[in-house]
Order: C-alpha cells, then sequence, then structure tokens
C-alpha cells in the first residue's frame, strides 16, 4: 500500500484576507498619525522662518536707522540678515511686513 503525503506548499484564502485585514488596521491606525506629525513639523518649521524674518527686520532697521513703519524688501535682507529666501514648508507665501509688525504666513496657525 501506498501512502499519499501531501505538504501544504500555498497559503489558503483565508490566511491571505487575514494578513490583509491586519496590514488594513495597521495602515488606518498609522496614516493619521504620520499626517498630523507632518503637520506639526510644517508649522514649528515656518514659525522659526518667521522668527528669524522678524529678527533680520530689526537688525535691518537697527543698522540702517529705520524706525517703525519702514518695511524691508527681500534683496535688502537677503543674503545679509538672511541666508536664503525663507520658504514655507507647507506652500504659504510670507508678508514680511514693516518694523513693529510680526510677519505673517498665509497658512492657518503658521503665526508667531
Amino acid at each position: 500500500m501506498r501512502s499519499e503525503h501531501r505538504t501544504k506548499g500555498a497559503f489558503t484564502l483565508v490566511e491571505i484576507l487575514i494578513a490583509i485585514a491586519i496590514v488594513g488596521l495597521l495602515m488606518a491606525l498609522a496614516v493619521p498619525h504620520f499626517l498630523r506629525s507632518r503637520n506639526t513639523a510644517q508649522a514649528k518649521a515656518c514659525i522659526s522662518n518667521l522668527s528669524q524674518i522678524d529678527a533680520a527686520k530689526q537688525i535691518w532697521g537697527l543698522e540702517n536707522g529705520k524706525t517703525a513703519g519702514d518695511l524691508p524688501t527681500e534683496d535688502e535682507l537677503v543674503p545679509r540678515y538672511l541666508k536664503a529666501v525663507p520658504v514655507c514648508p507647507a506652500m504659504g507665501v510670507y508678508d514680511y511686513k514693516p518694523i513693529g509688525e510680526k510677519p505673517t504666513c498665509t497658512i492657518a496657525g503658521h503665526t508667531l
């Protein structure tokens, strides 16, 4: 008598569906956290840029005898007071504002 010995060589449909469900559950938990972390990091980088712009305006004003209300141009601040033109990581646009006012970004929540 000859007995057939079968070996399991493939995954069953149920095993594949369980693996897909587990991966889907992990993705459902990870993606929102990743997006929230990315938005927080972008906001912090933008606020840092706004702080640097404000400091550069103040130094520009002191060195050039300017008063509150005077508005520096980008060409007057870069590269002497700012290493490069600051760019918002969330694609917002900076408004330098006159001396005495805080610079702003067009993205909500990106404020000094």
